[in-house]
């Protein structure tokens, strides 16, 4: 699993709840624009790619003029088997905003 997954999964784990999280604010967390979010979201979620299905760890919704992903119960379960995994991510500076030129 690569750095941005396990981020974006353990984001979803620890801060969202039944509502989900919105997609500025997941990027804002993980210093991601909503662009590279969203194709990463995509191979994250159920829909075929290649004709194979994603594994369905995320859902993202359309909510009025905002959109909100959603962890599922499966991306649930692998946030709870990869723990160790979220927080290496976490601290890995792949997943950081960059820090301001002096």
């Amino acid at each position: 699993m690569d750095d941005l997954t396990a981020a974006i999964l353990h984001a979803l784990a620890d801060e969202s709840g039944a509502d989900g999280m919105s997609l500025p604010r997941l990027g804002k967390r993980l210093g991601q624009g909503a662009s590279v979010l969203l194709r990463h979201l995509a191979l994250m979620g159920d829909a075929p790619v290649g004709g194979v299905a994603g594994p369905g760890w995320v859902r993202v919704v359309r909510d009025g003029d905002r959109w909100v992903v959603h962890l599922t119960g499966a991306g649930r379960q692998e946030s709870v088997a990869n723990g160790a995994s979220f927080r290496q991510a976490l601290s890995a500076s792949a997943v950081r905003p960059p820090s301001p030129s002096a």
